[in-house]
Parts: C-alpha cells; sequence; structure tokens
C-alpha cells in the first residue's frame, strides 16, 4: 500500500499521543474517503446542473419517432 505523510503541529501531534488507542491512520483514511465521496458527487451534480442549463426543448410539434425511423430507414439503405 502506497503511504502518504501528513505534517500535523507539535501541539497536535502531542494531543494525538494522548489518545494512543486511536487509529489515526484509520481516522485519516475515513476523512479522506469522505472529501472523495463529496467531491464526486458535487462534480456529477454540477455535470447534471450543466447539462439542464444546455438542454433545449424540443420545438413544438416535433416528433422524435419520425426522425428515429428516418434515421433507420438512411442506415438500412447504406448497410
Amino acid at each position: 500500500m502506497p503511504v502518504v505523510s501528513v505534517s500535523v503541529s507539535e501541539d497536535i501531534k502531542q494531543r494525538m499521543e494522548k489518545l494512543k488507542y486511536i487509529n489515526w491512520s484509520e481516522v485519516l483514511r475515513q476523512a479522506i474517503l469522505n472529501v472523495l465521496e463529496r467531491e464526486e458527487k458535487r462534480n456529477i451534480i454540477k455535470a447534471v446542473l450543466l447539462n439542464e442549463r444546455v438542454r433545449k426543448k424540443a420545438p413544438k410539434g416535433w416528433d422524435s419517432s419520425k426522425v428515429i425511423r428516418s434515421w433507420r430507414r438512411s442506415i438500412e439503405i447504406t448497410s
């Protein structure tokens, strides 16, 4: 497993040493995972919002089934 170093102040280090029963590596791993999950969700939310902003409404009377049939016919002809 790769190693990541973290610098803390002397005061924090002394306080951590008083709580030796805590697995500080696990605390940091969980904190890192929490931040990663939060940021990844935020990126998904940003993408959805961007998609909603650029999405256009179909013109009145638009029939997507006609367009799909047209594309399918053009593919059948060229195949």
